[in-house]
């Protein structure tokens, strides 16, 4: 009976959602012209007619011809090997573009959140779980814009779940959020120190296998793409924009032309992820200790938007795990400081429901919100186990 609500319940959303597309069909055409994923269909239709899928005027040109009214093209920034991503949206137009990676992203999240539920979630009532995972502000900020965070973020989790009985699968799923590797730079350092140290050879083997793939197909398409990739890296001077995360906000703000102190808290952030491998390295398990380096690499990294974010999800939801199995223990002021991250979250969707552009800054905030979250609930969790040390913060794990 159960199965039966659900399939029904699947079709009626189903059809309501067809319903709101077909009704709303004009006003999501034109908005769909100022979204991401105009960048991946971009991108996808030029790699498929075998043309440089970075070029400037000729991104500009097919843009335009479909409502994008802005002078500055929308260019994908991601490197050749993730346009195995975007190439399938280039046979579509721009609005079935937009509609399919928008489902793309929602079996990702839907995916990504069964998978940290069953890593995280023994003994958290689901529906806590889906409540905080379906309000963590990065998800909807991701939908809105059409980013590919929630693509991310899935391959993020598949190699969590995969990593201790399927070695190659793990490492092939980090091919998935290698499409953007600044912005979890801590992690890939530790992953090497990892396989070396642990002689993970499979783990490198799935991957070099994916990310040969994925550059093979690349390269079928445009043979110069590392070439077109390099020089539209050059002209579009990066270094010369204002970039909101929160190391590009305190550059703004103190050191405007000096470029490099952007880098100083991915720098900080690289000998602490050093030191906090060495010190857990006898006991290493990625799915207890991987989220801490997620957090931080997004904490520190030079380039980073509020959508990018929705890669810390399985760090939240192992929070989520961590402070409720503690809850009793939980002293009052610890309770206030959850209402506040609450209220915090509450804040970053009503700013995204009011339609506040990410470029102007006022996100910069959010991952800061994200780091105390996080490690206060391990701090939280060390306090009232007090049997477990702290090379060993556990939370609830199944398979």
């Amino acid at each position: 009976m159960k199965r039966v609500f659900k399939v029904v319940m699947a079709m009626v959303l189903t059809g309501v959602l067809a319903y709101l597309l077909a009704s709303h069909s004009p006003q999501i055409r034109q908005n769909v012209a100022v979204r991401d994923s105009l960048a991946y269909w971009a991108a996808g239709r030029l790699l498929i007619q075998h043309q440089d899928p970075y070029d400037r005027e000729a991104v500009l040109r097919i843009q335009q011809i479909h409502g994008y009214k802005e002078r500055r093209p929308l260019i994908l920034r991601t490197p050749p090997w993730s346009l195995f991503m975007a190439a399938p949206l280039g046979f579509l137009s721009p609005f079935w573009a937009w509609v399919s990676w928008i489902a793309l992203s929602l079996g990702c999240l839907i995916a990504g959140m069964r998978l940290c539920s069953k890593l995280y979630g023994s003994g958290t009532p689901p529906n806590l779980f889906t409540l905080i995972g379906y309000t963590f502000a990065p998800v909807p900020a991701c939908l809105v814009s059409g980013q590919m965070g929630l693509v991310l973020t899935l391959g993020i989790v598949l190699f969590l779940w995969w990593e201790p009985e399927h070695p190659i699968s793990a490492g092939a799923a980090l091919v998935i959020p290698f499409a953007k590797p600044h912005l979890l730079s801590l992690f890939w350092v530790v992953l090497i120190l990892w396989v070396v140290l642990r002689k993970k050879s499979l783990v490198i083997l799935g991957f070099l296998t994916a990310f040969t793939a994925a550059t093979a197909f690349a390269l079928i398409f445009d043979p110069k793409v590392f070439e077109h990739y390099r020089e539209m890296l050059h002209t579009a001077s990066i270094k010369n924009e204002f970039i909101p995360a929160l190391s590009g906000v305190l550059r703004l703000l103190f050191f405007r032309r000096m470029f490099w102190v952007q880098f100083v808290p991915m720098a900080a952030g690289l000998i602490w992820s050093v030191w906090f491998f060495v010190a857990n390295s006898a006991s290493w398990d990625w799915r207890q200790h991987g989220p801490a380096l997620l957090v931080v690499s997004v904490f520190t990294t030079p380039y980073e938007w509020l959508s990018d974010e929705t890669v810390l999800l399985p760090a939240i939801l192992q929070a989520v795990a961590l402070i409720y199995a503690t809850r009793d223990a939980l002293k009052l002021r610890s309770k206030i400081a959850l209402v506040l991250f609450a209220l915090l979250d509450l804040l970053l969707l009503l700013i995204l429901k009011s339609k506040v552009p990410f470029s102007t800054g006022i996100y910069f905030w959010s991952s800061l919100v994200w780091f105390f979250w996080y490690f206060r609930a391990r701090k939280w969790y060390t306090e009232a186990t007090p049997i477990q040390t702290e090379s060993r913060p556990a939370a609830p794990v199944t398979s």
